[in-house]
This record gives structure tokens, sequence and C-alpha cells, in this order.
């Protein structure tokens, strides 16, 4: 397989089909990990939240026929056209699929290697420039992040099902910089956001544009499970006047009282993690809050979420040079000393882990561990253009999603960067997200 850190758009199209060919392995290896279970585990549905497995198996089939093998290599479809229609995310809400004539277990196994080892096929061959679908091989990288996207979902339904552990990883490593600072500096004036030159970007990172971000604090890590246990036990899920009027409601409405998996036996607390429960670990991130529960302990802790802008920033702004880097880090890509990322964890490692993954300006861990919540709403930037198809990115704008950024520990490289943008309902929690807090200056501050 391909290790090299140089960038797809430095490489010629030798290595490039290599890093493809490898990175489409990677993929599908993780996928079966992930369906390695029973027809009875593959098929149930664990939460209505969630798809039953075999539908996330099956789509990644379908997709990749679509785009690989019906669109860029004009092939006649491998199954009735009509499967289409079952594997189509628009068509059926989740909590209905499994009531849908789906493939079963076998049949889906095998239409997604049937699809896999055609794809291959015309990898060696296909010219990987030509047409703006496959310029620098756009489609197969397209395809190898949605596939690892639906492994990261497939990963969350893995953690909302009962049961004994079915998943094992080593633990993640514990934290070599200690006594870090609480917040970093971020200075004001403008910085490039967005991206015109990452061969892979998906639609919503462009495009590439300047933004003029006044001068903030952001927090130097994630906020821990110790921070926010000290929220829980203030009676912070208790107080209206930390919570959004729609996240009030929604508590009241759910009797939320602490982040989801978390149990309190007497003074301990517990959290149950992919069929184990363990204690708590203080120095962790927080994971598997929504944003009101993010935006509330903002409050309570006297900050606020950062805007999408404001995180962007931090994690790219080089102050010295004033460019925009592609990671936090630099350029090259992410490795085991910059971020908790591919699912080598099951779980985020404790802040100060990553020293090597720090932003220019201090900032650790803004790649990897847990998502961060933002306090923006998702829409496109100015100049926007949907493609190569609307409903990737277009048909979620609006005020009903906030974006999240950075990753998490069961993000794969290829499907984040410091451009990337995820983005989910308010209420969504069984995703892997934490966040961080940011501050605005002080008039004092402002005077220095």
């Amino acid at each position: 397989m391909v290790t090299s850190n140089q960038p797809p758009a430095e490489m010629d199209d030798e290595r490039l089909r290599e890093r493809l060919a490898a990175d489409l392995i990677r993929a599908r290896d993780r996928t079966k990990q992930l369906t390695d279970v029973d027809d009875t585990e593959l098929t149930h549905q664990h939460s209505p939240l969630m798809s039953p497995l075999v539908w996330d198996l099956a789509h990644i089939g379908n997709q990749e026929e679509l785009w690989l093998l019906r669109d860029v290599a004009g092939r006649d479809p491998l199954l009735p056209e009509t499967v289409d229609q079952l594997y189509d995310a628009f068509q059926y809400p989740r909590k209905d699929r499994p009531k849908l004539p789906l493939l079963e277990a076998g049949p889906s196994r095998q239409y997604v290697d049937g699809v896999r080892n055609k794809v291959l096929d015309v990898l060696e061959r296909i010219p990987l420039n030509g047409r703006p679908l496959l310029n620098r091989g756009f489609a197969f990288g397209m395809i190898v992040q949605h596939e690892q996207q639906h492994d990261e979902t497939m990963l969350a339904t893995h953690q909302l099902r009962t049961g004994e552990a079915l998943l094992s990883a080593p633990r993640p490593p514990r934290a070599s910089t200690k006594n870090l600072p609480p917040e970093v500096l971020v200075p004001g004036g403008p910085f490039t956001m967005g991206t015109d030159v990452e061969p892979w970007a998906l639609d919503n990172e462009r495009p590439a544009h300047a933004v003029d971000v006044p001068a903030f604090f952001i927090d130097t890590t994630p906020v821990t499970n110790r921070a926010y246990r000290d929220f829980v036990e203030a009676g912070g899920y208790d107080d209206a006047r930390w919570w959004h009027p729609a996240g009030w409601a929604y508590r009241q409405q759910t009797g939320l009282s602490a982040p989801q998996f978390w149990n309190r036996e007497g003074s301990t607390w517990t959290r149950r993690v992919f069929g184990s429960t363990e204690p708590l670990h203080d120095d962790q991130p927080v994971v598997h809050v929504n944003w009101y529960e993010a935006d509330a302990y903002a409050r309570w802790a006297g900050r606020r979420l950062p805007t999408e802008e404001e995180w962007e920033k931090a994690a790219r702004f080089d102050p010295v040079s004033g460019r925009s880097r592609r990671f936090p880090w630099g350029d090259e890509e992410p490795s085991a000393e910059h971020a908790n990322l591919g699912q080598r964890h099951l779980e985020p490692a404790e802040v100060g882990a990553y020293p090597a993954g720090r932003s220019a300006l201090g900032v650790h861990q803004l790649m990897g561990d847990v998502w961060e919540w933002t306090s923006s709403t998702f829409n496109g930037y100015d100049g926007f253009r949907a493609w190569p198809y609307r409903e990737y990115s277009e048909v979620f704008f609006g005020h009903d999603h906030r974006v999240l950024r950075g990753g998490s520990f069961g993000s794969d490289p290829s499907a984040v960067r410091a451009t990337f943008r995820n983005w989910d309902y308010p209420i969504r929690r069984q995703i892997f997200s934490g966040f961080r807090c940011a501050r605005d200056l002080t008039p004092a501050e402002r005077d220095v």
C-alpha cells in the first residue's frame, strides 16, 4: 500500500492509482470488520436512529456501482434498477428501512464484492483526467470518502447496540503534554477559508475565500469529561438559563440529564463503550453530546461555541507565513502521531496526547478524537456550486443543521481535513460529537 505523505494533487498517474487502490482496499477492510457479524446481527435494527448494518453495506456497494461502474465506466447495472431505490438514502427514513425488501446478508456481501472487483479493474485502465469527475481521481476519492463515512455510521451503530462487545482496539495514548494553557489567542485579521486546490474536497468546502475574523480566544483542547461533569453536578441540566429555548424544550421532553451512555452509580460515573462499562476517564474529551448540550455548557462556563470561521482559522492559520495549512500541523497527511483517527482506538485520547498535531497557534487535538460542534448553521460559501450532485450538500442548507468540524476517532484520514465540513441536527448525540469553547476579548484585552 502507498504510505507516502505526498498529497494526491502532486502524484503522477501511477502513484495516484496506487494511492486510490490502497484507499479503496483500506476502506473495504474496515467495512468487512464492521460487518463481520452473524446474519441476525447484520440484519437487525439496533436503533430507529440507524439503519440495519446490512443496509449500509449494500448502500456502499450501490453508490460505488452508480458512480464508478455506470457513470464513469458506462457499464450496465449488476442488479435490477429497482434495487437502486431501496438504497437511495432520500427515499426511505432509517426507521423504515428494515421493512424494505432488502438484499439478504449473503447476497449483500456478494454484491459489494462483485462491484469492487470490477471497480479495481476500471481503475487500472481509465484515464484520470479529461473529465471533471475523473480529474486527479476525484470520483474514486469521493467513493473512498463515502465508504469511510458510512463506516463511521456503522461504528456508531455498534455503540448503540446492546449485548457484549463485538469490536476491540488498543487503548488510546495517555497525555504526553501536561499543564497546557486553558486557551489560545487567535489574532484578528483575514485568512483563507475553504479550498480550491484539494483534489478530493467536496463541494461544500469550495471555493477558497478570504474571511476577516476578529481576534478571539479558543480552548486549547476539547472540553473534558471532568469539566463537563462539573456542569452536570452543578445542576446545569436543570437550569433553563443556560439553554437555547429549543434545547430546553427538548431537554424537558426527553429528560436528558447527562451525555449519552453516562451512568451514575452512587458518587461514581461510568460510561458504556461498545458493549463494555468502564469508569469515566476524566481527561478524555466528552463525547456523545448534542449541540444544545454543548451550547448550554458554554453559556454556563461564561463562554460560547466558536463559529465555523473561527474554528477553521484556529486550525489552519499560520501567523508566520500568513497562509492556511491543509491540516493543523502542516500540509503532510495525518499519521498516528498527529491525531486519533481511523478507528485505531475506540474512544477519544486524553487531552495533550498529540502534541505533534497542534496547530501553528498552539491549539491541540483539532483533528480526531471528537467531532466539534460550532455555533454555525450549514450553508454554502459565496460562489458555492453543487457538484457532482445536489443531494450531497445543497439540500441540507438552512437553519436546521449545525456544523461540526475536525473528525473523530471513528473518522478515516481520507474523509477529514481542516476544510472538511460535517453537519447534523442539533439534537443528535449518537454521533461521536464533543466541542470546545471560545470567547471574545474583553475591552481591556482589546486595548493591549
